[in-house]
């Protein structure tokens, strides 16, 4: 929530007050002024006092109007609420204004002005009556974009009026709003991508369970252990608290790599293909957080979300929520990289443990095909959505070109196939649940080479 109050700019407090008094004055205001002077100077040259005191009236009127509307400018405050603060794309959101009357007098006509990017739709606007002193008014409008990113809201414009209509003064608050719009999320159906439960299971990450004596693994008390759980033995042996330690299953793994390259795809705008392998890795994000996965997202520049620290995974529930948060505010915002190469995922994943691996690609070359081969040889299971920008950017009446590979180099997808990936390709407009069954079906008809692997964990 993004508070403030109407207050005079800096040139206001320099310059002085006549100028902005002057430069408020509305029509009716610049001409009761003007006759006003007229009367003066014509009472002047005829001598008549009765017509002098008439031209000081009118030329008086609007100066004090202006005076008040200036000093009682500061005393109205407003505040704005999103609602939500993260939406996806397509979808809408509420932006909730609130203006209050702090001061003791009542105001006269408002206008309210919010701020908002071409994209969210048009200028809000909003006409308040007059407000009482302590009053408060609530207006809302809605926003909606069809492309993610990060847009500001604000700041808040107020014009002010007096209730001759003499005058009118624009004063903007401090204070703004951030609206996040991140990529859709498909709803993805529940295949079963390896043979454990659902997120957990007793691959080689498990920790050791306390069976007896012997299989005890000590840790230092921590507060609110559980004294039962003392061990004796390895206090005296250390000389501080240990405890034993509890049967911990290891969650299973999953890394999403998303493939920014700009020379891996081409187009823009919502439907082009790099939106979709976007709104994609979003999908399998929230997907495979929910089944209770540790999720990581990494990118084609070797960049690891939500961080570094236990190789970038996710931890506990609580901890997955803000990494989720996190992962979709990047993807809210990530664009295309100058990089021109695969290499730098490569060099992460390579030490990395075994683990579910779900991959977008663009357009790839025979040798950027042979790194990703090699990245899949550093996982237990793979899963590759290869997106060829040369038939999204193609029309559906257009004649297809010769397939990839028959210049004589090697089809990137079959390299892919060979080095175990479950390969997907993806035409235009395709429907990622239906590619995701379709990998499901492809790992059962070949026996779950590509996919099934010790800690791949079920994805259903």
């Amino acid at each position: 929530m993004a508070t403030g109050a109407a207050g005079p700019a800096e040139g206001d407090r320099h310059e002085g007050g006549l100028r902005t008094l002057l430069a408020g004055l509305t029509t009716r205001g610049r001409s009761f002024l003007a006759a006003g002077i007229a009367a003066a100077v014509c009472a002047y040259v005829l001598g008549q006092s009765d017509l002098l005191r008439v031209g000081l009236l009118l030329a008086t009127l609007p100066l004090v109007c202006a005076a008040v509307l200036y000093r009682t400018r500061y005393r109205v405050a407003g505040s704005r609420r999103l609602s939500p603060a993260r939406v996806p794309a397509g979808a809408e959101a509420r932006v909730h204004l609130r203006l209050e009357n702090v001061s003791r007098l009542p105001t006269g006509l408002l206008m309210l002005q919010d701020r908002v990017p071409y994209v969210l739709g048009p200028r809000p606007r909003f006409v308040l009556d007059r407000v009482e002193p302590g009053g408060r008014r609530e207006v809302s409008y809605r926003v909606r974009s069809d492309l993610r990113g990060r847009y500001p809201l604000g700041p808040l414009q107020l014009r002010l009026s007096d209730p001759f209509g003499m005058c009118e003064l624009t004063r903007s608050f401090s204070a703004y709003d951030t609206l996040t719009v991140i990529p859709r999320v498909e709803p993805l159906p529940p295949v079963r991508l390896g043979g454990e439960a659902q997120g957990h299971g007793d691959g080689r990450q498990r920790s050791l369970a306390l069976a007896g004596e012997d299989d005890v693994i000590p840790r230092e008390y921590r507060y609110g252990d559980d004294l039962r759980r003392v061990h004796w033995r390895s206090t005296a042996r250390y000389g501080e608290l240990m405890v034993r330690r509890e049967e911990q299953p290891q969650r299973a793994r999953c890394t999403v790599l998303l493939d920014t390259r700009g020379i891996a795809y081409a187009g823009a705008g919502p439907e082009s293909a790099f939106e979709w392998a976007v709104s994609g890795t979003a999908s399998v994000l929230v997907h495979m957080l929910e089944r209770g996965f540790s999720v990581r997202l990494l990118t084609d520049t070797g960049d690891l979300v939500p961080g570094e620290g236990a190789d970038g995974f996710s931890g506990p529930a609580q901890e997955s929520a803000e990494a989720a948060g996190l992962m979709m505010d990047t993807l809210a915002v990530i664009d295309h990289s100058d990089g021109a190469g695969l290499s730098r995922a490569y060099d992460v994943l390579r030490g990395a443990h075994e683990g579910l691996l779900v991959a977008f690609f663009g357009d790839l070359d025979e040798e950027q095909a042979a790194i990703a081969a090699r990245i899949r040889q550093r996982s237990a299971a793979a899963v590759a959505f290869v997106l060829d920008s040369d038939a999204w950017e193609r029309e559906p009446t257009d004649v297809p070109g010769p397939p990839r590979g028959t210049d004589g180099a090697q089809d990137p997808l079959r390299v892919l196939r060979e080095a175990g990936w479950t390969v997907l390709s993806v035409p235009r407009g395709a429907s990622l649940g239906e590619l995701w069954r379709q990998a499901d079906r492809e790992r059962a008809g070949i026996g779950g080479v590509g996919v099934a692997g010790v800690g791949a964990g079920e994805v259903r």
